[in-house]
């Protein structure tokens, strides 16, 4: 499992820019540049209830990533290969503002 590190301070699964959903999924199936890739996992914690269960338990290091960027290198039968990955999206108010920027096109 890659090394997640996640810069979306504004999901309710970031815990220190650490993940606590346990695995997320990274969108963007004809994508050619990272910003034309989004976490579909995010959720941004203002629209989320406080005591929402999926908010709850501590960020993980490493974690399960599913992907639909066909055309990335680290993409592997929808599984991301990478050692880490990075997650942006500072001030994200919905998965459209994030990207993986771990993201490379076989393509370049």
């Amino acid at each position: 499992m890659p090394i997640l590190k996640c810069s979306a301070l504004t999901c309710i699964y970031n815990k220190e820019e650490l993940c606590s959903k346990g695995e997320i999924q990274v969108s963007g199936e004809n994508a050619q540049y990272a910003n034309e890739t989004s976490c579909s996992s995010f959720r941004e914690r203002a629209m989320e209830s406080a005591s929402n269960n999926a908010a709850c338990g501590c960020g993980s290091e490493k974690i399960a990533i599913d992907c639909s960027a066909c055309h990335c290198t680290y993409n592997d039968e929808c599984k991301c290969t990478a050692a880490s990955v990075h997650i942006g999206g500072n001030s994200a108010q919905s998965s459209q503002e994030t990207e993986c920027g771990t993201f490379q096109c076989k393509c370049q």
